[in-house]
This record gives C-alpha cells, sequence and structure tokens, in this order.
C-alpha cells in the first residue's frame, strides 16, 4: 500500500506525426530520397537526440534537477534518451516496385516521460518540433547534395569529353589518311591508281616505240634540200626567194664587179627579203652557202682541172663568201645548217620528233608521280590496322564518356526538378496529426494493480504464515487436540467461564481495530491527495464514469 502511493508519478505525452507521400506522382517526378521512412526517422533520432541537444532542452526545462547533483551529464543524456520513445506506426501497403503487399511506416509516435504534467507537454512539443525541422532541414541537404554532386560530376565528364575530342582531332589530324574510316576509300584509290599507272605505262611504251620509229626516219632525212611543192614546182615564199636570190648574189659577185647593176640589184633585193624574214641571220646563210659551194667545188675538182671555168667560178665564190664571214661576227659553219633546218620532211618528223620526246617527259612525270602515289596509297593501308587499334581506343573512351555524361545530365535534371518539389514543399513530408497533450494522469505506476497485488501478496503471505504457525504450535485448544493428546476418550467437557479482565481487554481490541481503519483511511486519502491525483480532479473523474456509466 506505502509503495503504491509513495511510488512518485511519471506522465507521458505523445505526438502522433504522419509520413506524407509526395505531393507529384512519382511516375513523373521521382525523388532523390529513396531511402525507407523508417530509417529515415532513425537518422532523424540520431541527429535530434544528440548530446548537445538534449543537454539544451534538460537546462531549458530543468530536468531531473534533483538528479543533477550526484549523476554527470553522460547520466542525463542517458536518462533522457530512455524517457523518449519513438514507436514506428505501420500499415500494410501495396508495394509499387514489386505489386506485393508489405507492411510500411506510414507515421509514427514521439513521447517523452516525465515528472510534471506542463514539463513533459513542453519537452514533447520541443522534440516534436525538432523532429520535424531536421526533416526539412534533411531532405533540404540531401537534394542539396545530390545536385551539387551530379553537377560536379557533369562538370568533369564534359571536361573529360572535351579532352577525349581534342585528342580525336589531334590523331585525325596526325593520321588524316590512314583512317579506318578511309581504308575503302584508299584501296579504291590504289586500284585506280594502279589502272592509271598501267596506261601511263602502255602509253610511254608506245612513245618510245615511235621515238625509234621517227629517229631512223629523220635519220634518213637531210635537214637541208630543195623545197618544193607538192606539184613538184618550187616554193617560192619570202625564205626560198632570200635562199634564191642570195644564190644568185654570190654568182654575180663572183662574176661581176661589186659596181655591176645586176650585183646591185640582187644585194638591194637580198637585203629587203632579209628585212622581210627577219628571222634568217645573213651569217647563216652565207656559211650554209659556203658548205655547199666547197662540196661542189670537191665534186667538180675531182671531174676538172683547176683551170675548169667551174672550178675557177666555185672558187671565186667560196672567197667571196669568206671574205664575208670574216667581216661578220665569227659563227660556225657547220651549225648555221643544222640550227636552221628548211626541208619541210626533216622539220616534220622533227616536230613529230620532239612532241613525242615532251609526251615522253610528261608520261615519265606523270608514272613517276603515279608510282609515289601508289606507294603512298600502300603505306597508308599497312598503317591503317595500327592507327585503326588507337583510333577505337579513343572512340571508345570517347562513346563511354558520352553515355556517362548523358546519364549523369539526365539524372541532374531529375534532381533539380527533385530539389525544386522539395522547396515546394511537395515531396515526402512530415504532418502532426496530434500534437503533444498535457497529460492528465500519470503514466505509471499503476498504483490499483499494485494495491491488488499487495492485497494478494498479504493475503497469501498471512494464510501461509497461519498454517506454518498453526502447524508448528502445540497448544491444547479444543475438545478433539485433548483426546488426540491423551490418546483416549473425553468423559465429559467443562467450557470456558469469562472473567471481567477478558470483557475489559476484548473491548479494548475493538475500539483499537475501529480506529486504525479510520486512521489508515485518512491516510490513504491524503497520500492521494499530495501523490496521486487531487481528490477534485478524482472527484470530477468520478462524477463523469458515473454519468457514463447511467448514460450508457
Amino acid at each position: 500500500m506505502l509503495a503504491a502511493l509513495l511510488w512518485p508519478p511519471t506522465y507521458r505525452s505523445s505526438a502522433t506525426i504522419l509520413i506524407e507521400e509526395q505531393g507529384i506522382p512519382a511516375d513523373l517526378v521521382r525523388s532523390t530520397i529513396t531511402t525507407y521512412a523508417w530509417q529515415r526517422i532513425q537518422t532523424i533520432s540520431q541527429r535530434v537526440m544528440s548530446r548537445t541537444n538534449l543537454l539544451e532542452i534538460a537546462d531549458k526545462y530543468k530536468l531531473y534537477q534533483s538528479k543533477r547533483a550526484f549523476e554527470t551529464n553522460e547520466e542525463i543524456v542517458e536518462r533522457m534518451r530512455t524517457d523518449i520513445k519513438l514507436e514506428p506506426v505501420s500499415a500494410e501497403v501495396m508495394d509499387p516496385r514489386t505489386g506485393r503487399p508489405t507492411a510500411a511506416t506510414i507515421a509514427f509516435t514521439l513521447s517523452f516521460d516525465g515528472e510534471s504534467p506542463a514539463v513533459t507537454q513542453k519537452v514533447a512539443n520541443e522534440l516534436t518540433t525538432l523532429y520535424l525541422n531536421e526533416n526539412i532541414k534533411s531532405r533540404t541537404e540531401r537534394v542539396t547534395e545530390t545536385y551539387d554532386f551530379l553537377t560536379s560530376e557533369a562538370d568533369k565528364l564534359s571536361q573529360q569529353i572535351a579532352e577525349l575530342e581534342s585528342q580525336q582531332a589531334t590523331f585525325k589530324e596526325k593520321n588524316v589518311n590512314r583512317l579506318p574510316e578511309l581504308k575503302d576509300f584508299n584501296m579504291q584509290q590504289m586500284d585506280r591508281t594502279e589502272t592509271q599507272l598501267r596506261d601511263v605505262q602502255n602509253e610511254l611504251r608506245s612513245l618510245e616505240e615511235r621515238k625509234v620509229y621517227l629517229d631512223a626516219q629523220l635519220s634518213q632525212v637531210q635537214p637541208s634540200g630543195p623545197v618544193f611543192s607538192s606539184d613538184g614546182q618550187p616554193v617560192l615564199n619570202k625564205e626560198a626567194r632570200l635562199k634564191s636570190t642570195k644564190t644568185e648574189y654570190a654568182v654575180a659577185s663572183a662574176r661581176y664587179s661589186p659596181e655591176h647593176p645586176d650585183v646591185i640589184r640582187l644585194k638591194r633585193e637580198m637585203e629587203g627579203l632579209e628585212k622581210q624574214t627577219g628571222t634568217v641571220s645573213g651569217r647563216q646563210e652565207e656559211a650554209k652557202q659556203l658548205s655547199q659551194l666547197r662540196g661542189e667545188l670537191a665534186a667538180a675538182r675531182e671531174k676538172y682541172s683547176a683551170d675548169h671555168p667551174d672550178v675557177v667560178r666555185l672558187s671565186r665564190q667560196i672567197e667571196t663568201l669568206e671574205s664575208n664571214l670574216k667581216a661578220t661576227p665569227e659563227l660556225p659553219e657547220t651549225s648555221a645548217a643544222a640550227e636552221k633546218p628548211d626541208n619541210p620532211a626533216y622539220i616534220s618528223l622533227k616536230t613529230q620528233l620532239e612532241g613525242i620526246e615532251v609526251g615522253m617527259r610528261v608520261a615519265n612525270a606523270k608514272r613517276d608521280q603515279l608510282q609515289a602515289k601508289l606507294e603512298g596509297y600502300e603505306k597508308r593501308i599497312v598503317q591503317t590496322p595500327q592507327v585503326e587499334r588507337e583510333y577505337l581506343n579513343l572512340k571508345r573512351d570517347y562513346e563511354n564518356a558520352q553515355i556517362k555524361y548523358k546519364d549523369i545530365k539526365a539524372k541532374q535534371m531529375e534532381a533539380q526538378v527533385g530539389q525544386e518539389m522539395e522547396k515546394e514543399r511537395k515531396g515526402e513530408r512530415f504532418s502532426l496529426i496530434d500534437p503533444p497533450q498535457l497529460p492528465e494522469e500519470p503514466f505509471k505506476p499503476n498504483r490499483p494493480a499494485i494495491i491488488f497485488l499487495g492485497l494478494v501478496l498479504a493475503v497469501g503471505s498471512g494464510l501461509g504464515y497461519a498454517a506454518v504457525a498453526e502447524s508448528m504450535d502445540s497448544t491444547v485448544r479444543n475438545m478433539r487436540s485433548v483426546s488426540t493428546t491423551l490418546n483416549t476418550v473425553l468423559l465429559s467437557v467443562i467450557p470456558y467461564k469469562e472473567n471481567r479482565e477478558d470483557i475489559v481487554k476484548k473491548a479494548k481490541t475493538k475500539k483499537m481495530i475501529v480506529t486504525t481503519v479510520a486512521v489508515s483511511i485518512v491516510v490513504v486519502v491524503i497520500l492521494a491527495h499530495l501523490l496521486w491525483t487531487p481528490l477534485d480532479i478524482l472527484w470530477f473523474k468520478g462524477i463523469r464514469k458515473a454519468e457514463g456509466i447511467i448514460g450508457g
């Protein structure tokens, strides 16, 4: 009874917090916070029930004042953590990921046990506010950290992609003609170059054959000779006329004096023709004529004597030409005819030969160019596998970086949307549906149970003590005990006669019992008023329950 009355009361104030799902369907906007609700609540509890927070609350509301003198701060913190109760409220819901029913935490209750109802309610309110604020703070920090991390990763990947693009550009610039994608093009160009080289070689072979043929024909044709037309008549163009005039001039000069009219006429005609042609040098013509006259003189000397008129005439003509050549700048006699051939057949063959030589030079240059080009293509094709291996490594790294970058950017955009959702309070949130109330009665101890248990124990102990005492007591109290003790049958029984002292003693005992019961009732009421519940509250509760029973 004393334990039930003297045990200090403990009050409990509880709040119920509902875990509401995010306002926007998860199919449209996915939150970056994917942990389970109870796991997040445990994380928040570790932050809220930190040593600093609990000591601040204990100091603010002057908790455990009677224990501060002999307990350390750590013991006070542990005691406060023991008095804080956190219990989940679970329900069976459909898991959207598996499609199966599962137990999920939809709410939780936060309680605090204290010695004073008002202080208990205030502390419970303080803890509830800390939980709500810490939830908002932790969610905001979580989405911000997620967005910052994804942004940092996106920047790193962007920089990596830029470096890989630079490496690819440098590699392509270094191996511009040896890239794998140009392998087929190089093969086609090599085939085409080989075909062109064969054509050039065939053309060069044909030109060489043509040159040999023209050389043979040219060796049979004299550079200088009579000029005739196709019908056998002499061609009297300016050069031919100049040549004929010079011949006549040489004959006239040998035959007549320089003042002879024919010599003067021929000389003037020759000078006029030289001015008209402008390309024929007089010294060259004289050298050619001198060479021709020497040939004729040699042939005449074989036939005739030195006094023959033809020999004398040719000798005078040669002397005249030699004197003219000496008066003009020196020019080799033999080269005059060779530099200016006048035989059309010779000139035609010579022109064709020069054209063939030009064609051969062009063909040789083109052949050398094609051979160099073919070697270049062969070198490219041979080096393509090595270049392809390095190029594929760069390309694979670039593609992997691109895939990662796209993935990170998509997640970054989702994180940004999730961050905006948290700022606008559209994500999962804690809602206080039942704030802490002022406790009207202590949570513990359960005084009726203690009293009932005490009565049961008292009765049991008394019965047990009486049974043990009776079994051990050898006092004779009735005639059966006398008969059992003496082991004989009693003949008669004389009843006990009370005297005056016995009557007085019995009356005192009754008064003492009545007084003790009355005092005990008064003490119990006083203790209940002081330690359990005030009598006025107890009275109103009794009336409310009576009205409920009567009304029911």
